[in-house]
């Protein structure tokens, strides 16, 4: 896969101290943050390990998170940061057009089951330019993963049901949509029953041994609960 070379992988990260606002019920807010820095410490690793990106970039003003991205040798814009999941990888897409990238992988800082080999198969299956790849959440309304080259070759726009909009915006500028199914990258954390799946896995990343550590009445509780 030759388009790989050249495509930069964008992580936008809100402020971690208001993270998850849909978790209130679940989890206090004083954890909240510490979840949402576990799990994005997941994902960064992931795309450090990755091979085939040119380089890495968090859109964030987030200190706790520039923090996190300097650890695994992530740059950073701040501009977008305050605009939304949509406004910042927007900015991340001009600015990587404008310096010349081949393409940008973006995937958002909540899906801690997500592997270095994921992201290689997400690189491998992306055709030549202009080319667009998807991975899908578990439900398929939202967009995990997305891979675009150029940059900015086809407008995103994020939300609670961006799948199939995505597929569609692809092929309105003349780009037939690669998918893939992805298990790592399918699960993000956004709400209680998905915390309680991701409780039940019983994984062995930061933010499955945090959760572990951290509420183990909350796991213990999940671990009992049917499954999703």
């Amino acid at each position: 896969m030759s388009s790989a070379n050249g495509i930069w992988a964008v992580v936008p990260v809100k402020d971690t101290s208001a993270a998850k606002q849909r978790l209130a019920a679940s989890v206090p807010q004083s954890l909240r943050q510490q979840l949402m820095l576990a799990m994005l410490e997941d994902v960064l690793a992931a795309l450090a390990e990755a091979p085939g990106l040119a380089g890495r970039l968090l859109v964030t003003a987030d200190p706790g998170a520039q923090d996190l991205g300097a650890r695994y040798g992530f740059a950073w814009l701040t501009d977008g940061a305050a605009d939304g999941h949509t406004g910042a990888v927007a900015a991340a897409a001009r600015h990587l057009a404008k310096t010349g990238a081949a393409g940008m992988l973006t995937v958002p800082g909540d899906i801690p089951l997500v592997t270095a080999a994921e992201i290689a198969q997400l690189l491998q299956a992306h055709r030549a330019p202009p080319a667009f790849t998807i991975a899908p959440s578990h439900d398929e309304l939202g967009s995990n993963a997305i891979v675009v080259s150029p940059p900015d070759a086809v407008p995103l726009r994020f939300g609670d049901n961006s799948f199939f909009p995505h597929l569609a915006a692809a092929e309105a500028r003349g780009i037939r949509p690669t998918v893939l199914h992805l298990p790592g990258i399918a699960l993000d954390i956004d709400n209680p029953g998905d915390l309680g799946h991701f409780a039940r896995l019983g994984s062995r990343t930061r933010a499955g041994l945090w959760l572990a550590d951290n509420m183990p009445t909350f796991a213990a509780a999940a671990i009992g609960q049917p499954g999703r």
